[in-house]
This record gives structure tokens, sequence and C-alpha cells, in this order.
């Protein structure tokens, strides 16, 4: 088997990667960079390029992700990266952010579909480095993916990972396992499963239903139980002691790189909007960090939490 730890923009950059990586490396292959947006400059912004830099990325298998719609704009990145050593990026077409989408960039860009189809043999004709797609299955109505598969399977892509809803359910309603068992059939190129997968048991489910399927893009569950992976190979639940070391870890890099609690204090509250759910009775604890100002109204918070619930 074989498991990816997805791209959450703001939250899976390269200090949680490091520290998950630390904490809980075993059985995660490949982790996917939060997207750069494709463009003609010479340079990265800083935060890009601190994201995506070999040296905070080591030991790490670190896929870069990217979002345009510009052939041009793709291809020029492409060939920036590839000076940094890395030798696939993975190309967005899920993303269901309503200023991503309006622009025609993700999910978006699968309502252009003979604008998709020029855009990708463009790139694909270049071949700068090994291309993965990241895909939904359309934007609107999910029989739009029997059209794009057509398009998709023109080219030798290394993955399509699909995520099997469309733009408009965002991450409401249920994956569309009919259209997903579907492109197993329809797909020229390898198949990734990413939607919905929280728990083991989940994964258990999932996998009854589809044997075949063999890679797993994980995002959310893994975020909120980031040794999720261990649980599903190993049965190995996680132990509160070292969900706090691996909390630890983060807030500590977070605050040695960031300038002001204001910034430490935003980074922490978004991952526990995640993880809160591994804790009984967590809803106060909740309520505290969100409303915390300072660090020292956070760390108490966090502590209280931490001694007096269990993980579920």
């Amino acid at each position: 088997m074989n498991f990816y730890f997805a791209p959450m923009e703001g939250l899976t950059g390269y200090i949680y990667r490091n520290a998950h990586h630390t904490f809980f490396n075993h059985g995660i292959d490949k982790y996917f960079s939060p997207f750069i947006v494709a463009n003609q400059s010479d340079s990265f912004k800083t935060r890009e390029l601190n994201d995506i830099l070999p040296e905070h990325n080591q030991g790490i298998v670190l896929v870069p992700q990217l979002l345009t719609n510009n052939a041009k704009d793709f291809i020029h990145t492409s060939k920036k990266i590839k000076m940094m050593g890395y030798d696939e990026i993975n190309f967005n077409l899920g993303c269901p952010s309503g200023t991503v989408v309006s622009k025609y960039r993700g999910s978006g860009f699968l309502s252009k579909r003979e604008e998709l189809d020029m855009f990708l043999d463009e790139v694909f004709s270049q071949s700068i480095t090994k291309i993965s797609v990241k895909t939904r299955i359309g934007k609107d109505q999910p029989e739009e993916f029997y059209e794009l598969i057509e398009i998709f399977n023109k080219y030798p892509m290394e993955e399509l990972i699909i995520h099997p809803r469309i733009q408009k359910d965002f991450y409401k309603n249920t994956p569309n396992l009919k259209v997903f068992k579907e492109a197993l059939t329809l797909s020229k190129n390898p198949v990734c499963y990413n939607g919905d997968i929280f728990t083991a048991e989940d994964y258990r489910k999932f996998s009854d239903g589809f044997p075949g399927v063999d890679t797993f893009m994980l995002g959310r569950g893994l975020i909120a139980n980031p040794g999720l992976i261990s649980d599903i190979l190993n049965h190995t639940k996680l132990e509160k002691k070292l969900l706090r070391e691996f909390h630890n870890r983060i807030y500590h890099d977070y605050k040695e790189i960031f300038f002001g609690e204001k910034n430490v204090l935003y980074k922490m509250k978004e991952l526990w909007l995640y993880m809160i759910s591994m804790f009984s009775n967590n809803e106060k604890y909740l309520k505290r960090i969100k409303k915390a100002e300072r660090l020292s109204d956070y760390d108490e918070a966090v502590s209280s939490l931490f001694r007096e619930q269990d993980i579920l």
C-alpha cells in the first residue's frame, strides 16, 4: 500500500511536515506541498521558497504542487522546481475555493475542458518533470468526469489522484464511489483515491469495496489523527503523550519563525480545529483555545485539555 499526505493550505507546510515526519513517519510515502501559484517570475515568494527548500524537507519525499491555468507559467515554474532537485510536480485541479474557482483555476479549470486539453498537451510535450494530477470529478455535475477522463487518458501521468466530489460539493455530501469505480476501469493512468478516510474503519470499509486500490491520499483525517496510518497498518492507537510531543514540536517551531503571538496563535488554532476531534468532551476546550488572545492563555487551555481528557 502507498499512502500520501494531502496538501492543505495553511496547515501542512514544512514546519508541520517535519514534525509529522519525526513523530509519525511510518507509512507515509509522499508528502504534497500546499499549492504554489505558477507564474513567470524568476524567483519564488519567500513563503513558497521556504516551504519547498530541500534543506527544509530533509528525509521527506516531497511533491510540490502547482496551481494555474496557464501552460507557460506551469512550464516556467516547473523548470525552477526541477533545478531544486525535484523530479515530480503535482497539478492542482481539485481546489474548490471560490477565489480560486472564479479565476478558472483548481476545480474551476474543469469547466474549461477544451482549454484544459490544450494546457495538458503543452505541459506534457515539454516533459520538464514527471506530472501527477489531483482532480475532482467535475465542477457542476459528476457526469462531467466521462469527458474529463478522455482528456486525461491522452497524457502519461505519473498518477491521477481522484477526489470523487464535484467543486460545488466542497467537502459536503459523500464521495461519489460509483464514478470512482468507473474511473478505475476507464483510466489509462495509475489511480490514487482521495476522500473521507478519517479512521482505520473508514479505510477498511473502502478497501473491502475496492480491493484493487493500493494508493491513498489522506488529508483531513491525517491532520485530525496524525497517527492514522499506523492505526490502519498496525492497529496502533494514538497515544496522548506522543500527540503532546508532536504538538509541542510544531508550537515551538512556529514560535521560532513567526514574529508576534497572534501569528503563532492563528496557526495553532487552525490545527486544533481538526485535532480536537480526537479528545473526549472537547467542546469547552476548543472554545478556550479559540478565545485565547495570548500564548499564556493558549498554554493553559491546551494543558488542561491534555491533563483532563482522553484520546477517543
